[in-house]
This record gives C-alpha cells, structure tokens and sequence, in this order.
C-alpha cells in the first residue's frame, strides 16, 4: 500500500506501473501523470532562476507556498498565516537551495506517464483540492483510470496538500477504501469514533457493498470545511 503527494504521487504510479505484483492500491493526493504544460514549465524555470542567482528568497517562497497551499491557510491582511504555513516557511530555510533546484529541474523534465494509467490493477485512491493548481490534471489522471479501481474524492476550500490542509477530509474515504482489503472494520457502520465528518457528507456510492468489496466505483465526493467544523 503506497501514499504519496503531488511528486511522490508520480513517483508512486511510475512504480506500481512497472511493478504491479509488489503494489496492493494507491493513496494519491493531487497526482501528476503528465509532462508540464508551458505555464507550468515557465514557472518552474522563474523559481529555478531565482533560486540559482538569489537563493531561497521571499518571493520564492511565496510562489512554493501559492503552489502546494490554499489562500485560505496562506492568510492574508486580515488573517493570519496558519501553523502549516508557518511551518512550511520554516523548513524552507532549513533546506539547502541547490536541493530543491534539483528537483524543480526533475519535475519540469517529467515524461507523460498517461499510456501506462490503463495498466495499473491495483485499486487507487485519489485526493484533490479544488483550489490546487494540479487539480484539472488529477481530474484528467481519474479519467484515464480504469473505472472499476479508480476513486475521486475532491476537497473544497482546499490546496495541493489536502494531508496538511484537511487531513479530517480523508478519514472516512480512507476508512471505506482499506475496508476493502479486510484491512480496518469499524465497530459501527453510521458512525466513526476517528473521523469527524458526519457519513451523510460522503457520497452514496462511496457507502455501497460495490465499493467496500473488490472494486471501487468512480466517485466525486466534496467535503466542506463547514461540514467537517459542524461534526467535531
């Protein structure tokens, strides 16, 4: 069972393509699949340049924050950044400026993975945030999927890092999704001592005998923050 974010996803289905006995399911939030568009190349080669001549700066910074975060946890003249972001600054000056020059290099030289989606076996689960800027490509990633393993659970008011941003939306998706594999039986059907979303926020099909058994159905399910405060 693998879990990965954005590159790691990438990474990830890159693996389990050409290893599809060592793989059991994905866990893949805001994935990649193809070969950067031209904004997102141009963007990349900006930070590049950036960091080769001026090092981790703050206008750097702030478009690696843009890039993985939503407005709404990156705060404003009104609201504060929150802890995540705080955070995320912080280890970004921890870290060494020819590293993530290195793997901004890697990730604008990735080739299109799309050909090999329609291989994978294994049952894959995908989180997006419709406020990521990757997320059109995990729509296009489920699309390409085969729909009999496939699941899409869409986060609102949310970025690329739905682990970090809203962690409580994954919960219950991820409950059904390892139920499959025999992996974790909760004690109560309608109601998880773990998981503080109400069920009736999940879609229908999420909550069907198809998809706890073998298959999961494609599924688009859409969790509010106002939902997930409401059920704590």
């Amino acid at each position: 069972m693998c879990m990965g974010v954005t590159a790691g996803a990438y990474i990830l289905t890159l693996f389990a393509m050409k290893y599809r006995e060592r793989v059991l399911g994905l866990i893949l939030v805001s994935p990649l699949c193809k070969a950067p568009s031209w904004t997102e190349w141009l963007y990349n080669k900006v930070m590049s340049n950036l960091l080769y001549f001026y090092g981790m700066c703050s206008f750097l910074k702030e478009c690696l924050l843009h890039r993985y975060f939503s407005k709404e946890v990156r705060g404003s003249v009104e609201v504060p950044e929150s802890d995540i972001v705080q955070a995320c600054r912080r280890l970004l000056d921890e870290r060494q400026s020819i590293n993530v020059w290195r793997f901004l290099q890697a990730i604008d030289r990735r080739p299109d993975i799309t050909e090999g989606l329609k291989r994978l076996k294994c049952r894959t689960l995908i989180f997006v945030g419709d406020n990521s800027p990757f997320h059109s490509e995990a729509l296009y990633m489920t699309s390409k999927l085969d729909r009999r393993y496939s699941a899409l659970v869409e986060v609102q008011t949310c970025g690329s890092m739905v682990t970090e941003e809203q962690p409580h939306a994954m919960l219950i998706p991820m409950e059904y999704f390892l139920m499959g594999y025999g992996l974790h039986r909760p004690c109560q059907f309608s109601d998880s001592p773990r998981s503080p979303l109400s069920p009736s926020c999940i879609s229908p099909e999420l909550l069907s005998p198809e998809s706890m058994g073998l298959k999961l159905k494609p599924i688009k399910t859409r969790v509010s923050p106002q939902v997930s405060s409401a059920g704590r």
